[in-house]
């Protein structure tokens, strides 16, 4: 295996639509997401969806810290790093290639399930002109957490 990115911050919301908190480290635990996260209380709104790719229950999410960057310098939208309503802001990894794969985060091992397409929900509660236009295809991983572990902030992901 060899290093391939960094956890920048992590957040969690302990439920729907309730406001990022953010974490310097959390315990992800199997199938089941960060303690005290909405998805880990299986209340996250993605997990509701009809139109889940394949209808599985998100553990974790992910975003790049470089498409936030992207959405400032391309749409002149200043988002927050809680503001996209993932768990985990990562650095020099790209997650869309990670649909499908395992990967390490710090103690925890996630398995990639779908790209985490931003909507219409996360956009009215960021409320910033057109976020969800923005980040799509940017918007980041839906992930299983399949083997628990502690996750914190500057740990590496390994590929």
């Amino acid at each position: 295996m060899s290093e391939n990115g960094v956890v920048v911050r992590i957040f969690t919301a302990p439920d729907t639509g309730d406001e990022m908190v953010e974490h310097e480290s959390v315990n992800a635990v199997e199938d089941r997401g960060i303690e005290g996260d909405r998805y880990f209380k299986g209340k996250g709104i993605w997990n509701e969806w009809e139109d889940n790719p394949n209808n599985e229950a998100s553990d974790i999410t992910f975003i790049e810290l470089e498409a936030i960057e992207a959405v400032r310098e391309d749409y002149n939208i200043a988002l927050a790093l809680g503001d996209a309503r993932r768990n985990v802001v990562t650095r020099d990894v790209a997650l869309n290639h990670l649909v499908g794969k395992r990967f390490q985060v710090g103690d925890a091992v996630c398995e990639g399930l779908n790209l985490c397409e931003p909507c219409g929900y996360m956009q009215g509660l960021v409320g910033k002109g057109k976020v969800a236009d923005a980040l799509k295809h940017r918007g980041g991983l839906d992930a299983r957490v399949i083997e628990s572990g502690r996750i914190e902030r500057d740990d590496a992901i390994i590929l």
